[in-house]
């Protein structure tokens, strides 16, 4: 043990809660060396020469020496293969069933001794040796994965021939599961990688190794922090030879190394990048989708699922702390912002409006009628947002422990006893959220929290956390877990914990409230979080790092499919200078959850506690915000129905434009607009790289040509935003009512927009309305676009820009 740690623990959770944590961490210690399986001695295995190949709908088996692979295309052109037996379900991943095989698919030899698929939007080959290559309709290669190898625990079985068996769990290998296995792929040397889930260091992933385990980082974090909250094995990849998304659909412990390629290296030869996949355990399966950035993540939807569409008034400003401490000073908060005329949607409340901590409770000294501050709340048009911690105070007499006790709902060890960590209530259990029937007990639970007048949760602690001054801060390994019917342990489970906790408080919440949508968001997850809700930074560091780190975590993520999130706007501790805070409100006011929050003990966050200057220029991001609220709206409908994320890289229309795949400090929101945020001390301009065409400064309304760089005016009243020549974009109106912004298109081009109009905070189907802008003898026409022609647009209309 680490006496520094354990000084650490000391200081941060007090002397009592220090001394639990280093009996929880010697504990958990004491479960996994004898409830794991112990350490043998392992053999290596490859597949192994091909030895045959039975065909079937979308592709087919291919048989090897030592183990076997099956391989189907869809007919969306989505790749899936498994080896050892591996196939698409049970996955936490998938929304449900896996795609239909694309029936025109075939399996058919290719040179060499290999065999190869041919579809109509992509080809697979594999090589006589269990290489697995993704190609274009035009031959170009997109990925090359090498034959895979596993080391099992020697004496699981002898090596299987090629034979009828060959490559099953058990022949020529231990039950998947057991062996643990590297998978190493090659991409284009001018290849760029992004995702991984929520990486501080990125968007664009650097040469290095990054750790798949779902981790608190024990205190504020910055950029060269990993692994952080929310990992998932998907690789998002963009070259010049096209895009694709690749995801190795395993929950286990792994750790995926990148390298860049080179192009001209060596002898003249490209060096290829590089990806090495490896896992401590479970299937070796992979999907891989293809085709522009667009119809990457549509694919991914389609395969993941949709993401849920939060509430409209989940795009307005919202403002949390931990430390509010009483009623009477959330209202006073929000006072603050009614008699500055600043916007507020929603307050949240932390930890401390729990009695003693304790998951759906409340402390009725500090809230004695919590449900009438709700209702006085709304009436200010401001909701109340609940955190809710999966640990349960394990006290006989805590009504949630009791009732869990009785359901059986807690995670337990390998003798049966119940697993037990530290978190802020103190000893703590903790509800087995992949059994069916503890998610329909949890999400009941929520019932509580609408009594006390919520309207949405925030799911915090769900890595899941245990404090422990040494080793991991989790469950042991070796817990046991329902796996919804398998059964496993703790190193399959791990991952998904906060995945499946989503699961439970989103059907909770939609059984309790049919008639509206759930607001919910998560610290942790995994792939297919998008379904129940989305997620934020977690404790990013105050600072210019965190600041840059924040907007790192919301590009990334979006390209993993989770298009709802936002940092902790000023950082999670310490004060923030006024002009760092003022940098990071402005680049919230533009990111999908716009939300101030900071730790207990920490400055404020309040945009009138920086000085008058700040607070008004705060006030101007805030209107820019609720001005362009229907925008928002209509950028989360689409997310819904497309996958798209509202903010987008810069090269998401133009992934061949390499200079623009390594632009990390501006983004896209929707396709209209180009935010270039301030990420330095000091700066009063920056440069800002622009795709291909013609943008506007919204500022000055000058014009620039892209592709190229232009240096733009950021005092601090402002951050530079442009918008793209010819774009509709939905905005309210002094009166509060929809109307249409028009930047004029370039001469000889034509321009358009999208609109989906709020239909409230249920399930009403949206309509999506289509715009399209033109310049007719140097005047800008709008028109909306229908099945039958064009009409009018029917809405008030302002034309910026030249000729506007």
């Amino acid at each position: 043990m680490d006496g520094r740690e354990l000084l650490r623990s000391m200081k941060v959770f007090g002397s009592v809660r220090g001394w639990r944590t280093v009996r929880s961490a010697w504990r958990q210690h004491r479960t996994d060396a004898w409830g794991l399986p112990p350490r043998r001695a392992e053999r290596a295995r490859v597949p192994g020469p091909a030895t045959g190949a039975e065909a079937a709908p979308g592709g087919g088996t291919i048989r090897f020496a030592r183990s076997s692979l099956r391989i189907s295309v869809s007919a969306g052109g989505t790749v899936f293969w498994g080896w050892d037996g591996a196939e698409p379900l049970p996955s936490y991943a998938l929304a449900g069933e896996a795609p239909d095989p694309d029936p025109r698919a075939s399996l058919e030899p290719d040179t060499d001794g290999g065999w190869r698929i041919v579809s109509e939007r992509v080809t697979v080959a594999v090589s006589r040796h269990g290489a697995v290559e993704v190609r274009t309709p035009g031959g170009v290669t997109l990925r090359r994965d090498l034959p895979p190898r596993w080391w099992e625990p020697a004496g699981a079985g002898e090596p299987g021939g090629g034979g009828e068996e060959a490559g099953e769990p058990g022949a020529g290998g231990a039950a998947v599961g057991e062996a643990r296995w590297v998978q190493r792929s090659e991409v284009p040397a001018d290849a760029r990688f992004f995702g991984l889930g929520g990486r501080s260091a990125g968007p664009r992933l650097r040469d290095g190794s990054y750790r798949l385990w779902n981790t608190d980082p024990k205190g504020s974090f910055g950029p060269g922090d990993d692994p952080l909250y929310l990992t998932m094995p998907v690789q998002f990849v963009v070259s010049d030879a096209g895009t694709h998304l690749a995801f190795h659909d395993n929950s286990w412990d792994g750790r995926v190394t990148l390298a860049e390629g080179e192009e001209g290296a060596g002898s003249g030869h490209d060096r290829p990048g590089t990806s090495e996949v490896r896992m401590a355990g479970g299937p070796l399966r992979c999907w891989v989708v293809v085709g522009t950035p667009a119809r990457v993540l549509h694919g991914w939807a389609a395969l993941t699922g949709a993401p849920a569409l939060p509430p409209d008034w989940a795009l307005g400003p919202q403002h949390a702390r931990w430390g509010f401490g009483s009623a009477r000073e959330v209202r006073r908060i929000v006072a603050g912002y009614r008699e500055r005329g600043l916007p507020l949607s929603a307050v949240h409340l932390d930890i401390d409006h729990y009695d003693g901590h304790r998951v759906f409770t409340v402390d009725r000294e500090r809230f004695p009628d919590l449900p009438g501050l709700a209702e006085e709340l709304r009436e200010q048009g401001v909701r109340l947002v609940s955190i809710v911690d999966p640990a349960v105070k394990a006290e006989p007499g805590n009504a949630v422990y009791d009732s869990g006790r009785a359901a059986g709902a807690f995670v337990r060890d390998a003798r049966g006893e119940e697993v037990h960590g530290v978190v802020w209530p103190g000893d703590c259990a903790y509800p087995d959220f992949t059994d069916p029937a503890v998610r329909e007990w949890w999400g009941d639970l929520y019932e509580e929290r609408l009594r006390q007048g919520f309207a949405g949760v925030w799911h915090d602690m769900n890595e899941p956390v245990s404090f422990a001054p040494f080793g991991d801060t989790t469950l042991p390994r070796s817990a046991r877990h329902a796996l919804d019917g398998r059964g496993g342990d703790h190193r399959e489970a791990h991952n998904v914990y906060g995945l499946t906790m989503a699961r439970a408080g989103y059907e909770g919440l939609r059984r309790l409230r049919p008639d509206e949508r759930p607001f919910l968001f998560s610290r942790s997850g995994w792939a297919g979080l998008q379904r129940y809700g989305g997620t934020w930074s977690g404790d990013v560091s105050t600072g210019w790092p965190g600041l840059r780190a924040s907007l790192a975590l919301v590009l990334g993520l979006g390209l993993c499919g989770v298009p709802y999130s936002g940092p902790d706007v000023g950082g999670f501790d310490g004060s923030p200078t006024p002009e760092l805070f003022l940098r990071w409100y402005q680049l919230g006011a533009w990111l999908p959850l716009f939300r101030t929050h900071a730790a207990i003990g920490a400055g404020r966050r309040e945009p009138w506690e920086f000085g008058p200057e700040v607070l008004e220029h705060a006030r101007v991001a805030l209107a820019e915000r609720e001005r362009l609220r229907p925008y928002f709206t209509t950028l989360a409908r689409l997310a819904r129905m497309t996958g798209a994320p509202y903010v987008r890289p810069l090269w998401w229309g133009v992934p061949e434009d390499r200079v623009l795949r390594d632009c990390e400090d501006a983004f896209l929101l929707g396709d209209a607009l180009l935010v270039a945020p301030v990420l330095t001390r000091g700066a009063d301009r920056r440069a800002v790289r622009l795709p291909r065409g013609r943008w506007y400064d919204t500022a000055t309304g000058q014009a620039y040509e892209g592709p190229g760089q232009v240096l733009l005016d950021a005092p601090l009243s402002r951050v530079p935003v442009l918008a793209r020549a010819g774009a509709v974009i939905p905005v309210r109106d002094e009166e509060g009512g929809l109307a249409l912004e028009v930047w004029a298109p370039a001469a000889g081009r034509t321009g358009g927009g999208l609109v989906v109009r709020d239909t409230g905070d249920g399930w009403e189907p949206a309509e999506i309305e289509r715009y399209q802008s033109r310049l007719v003898d140097g005047r800008v026409v709008v028109e909306r676009v229908t099945d039958e022609g064009v009409e009018e647009a029917g809405l008030p209309v302002r034309v910026r820009g030249a000729g506007g």
